[in-house]
């Protein structure tokens, strides 16, 4: 269902003496006048709440009477959490808070003490395949700093997968690791060169992406032995994906369901890089 309002405004917060039941509640609720956004009232007694959907007479007047009631989740199967961190109007956030609940109406007073809900929260679930070091990885982190405050993006849930740089590096048996460069705390537990810093030519292996290769054949004129680092490379199409690629400099690009970003993306590009991936997951 993933259902939650499309809109602060739509719901209503009603206090009541009555049993949190549809009979109770409707006695309550039918004949009296509502907003004409409100379309969510979440009930309160004590410690227990409910959420139901209301019909009104019109939509067009300020206020309508309420006509119809209908129970979307009771009290045995809503928790309320109280969260001033959490802004109810960003769908992943409520994601989020529903993930880590067991119940399944989760109803939050979150930032500015506004009140949302998420009931059956189904998010749509995007894989980022990054490298580490950096630690937090920047895809990751940029996609999470997007998400806590897209309110214009569906609910998403992210799936990481990491590729370490330094695992990699450990299969190597030639005398040193080449490295495409040394931000980012890239350090092997091993004898180490890094491209950016154009060591003396030796045996080595680079552990690195095409980019990588072309820099080494424009320094060196050849092309040493190889261990792929790309995340583009090491992904298959088989769930919406997003990964970062050094040969893509501007925009986004999309590589059957792998969405890719460009290795220095801005938030913005990953941001469109999640509303394609969420667009992919949507589709057949």
């Amino acid at each position: 269902m993933n259902l939650s309002p499309d809109r602060e405004r739509e719901v209503s917060v009603l206090d009541v003496d009555v049993p949190l039941e549809l009979e109770a509640l409707r006695d309550v609720l039918h004949g009296r006048q509502a907003y004409r956004r409100t379309r969510y009232i979440v009930a309160r007694r004590d410690d227990d709440v409910a959420v139901l959907e209301i019909e009104k007479r019109r939509e067009e007047p300020l206020f309508s009477e309420i006509t119809a009631v209908r129970m979307l989740a009771g009290p045995d199967d809503s928790v309320l959490v109280t969260d001033p961190t959490v802004d109810i109007a960003v769908p992943s956030q409520l994601a989020a808070l529903a993930e880590a609940s067991t119940a399944r109406c989760v109803v939050v007073e979150g930032r500015y003490s506004y009140i949302g809900f998420v009931i059956d929260a189904a998010p749509t679930r995007i894989r980022i395949v990054d490298a580490v070091p950096p630690d937090p990885p920047k895809l990751v982190d940029q996609a999470r700093r997007v998400l806590a405050t897209a309110d214009d993006l569906p609910s998403i849930a992210l799936d990481v997968e990491l590729l370490d740089l330094r695992t990699l590096a450990s299969d190597v048996t030639a005398s040193t690791v080449l490295f495409p460069c040394r931000a980012s705390g890239l350090v092997a537990s091993r004898d180490s060169a890094y491209l950016d810093q154009r060591p003396q030519r030796t045996d080595w292996v680079l552990v690195g992406c095409a980019r990588s290769r072309e820099i080494h054949r424009w320094f060196y004129g050849d092309e040493p032995p190889v261990i792929d680092s790309c995340p583009r490379h090491v992904v298959d199409g088989g769930v919406p994906t997003v990964v970062r690629c050094c040969l893509l400099e501007t925009g986004i690009e999309h590589d059957g369901r792998v969405v890719v970003v460009p290795w220095g993306a801005s938030l913005a590009e990953v941001r469109a890089g999640l509303a394609a991936a969420a667009g992919l997951a949507a589709s057949p």
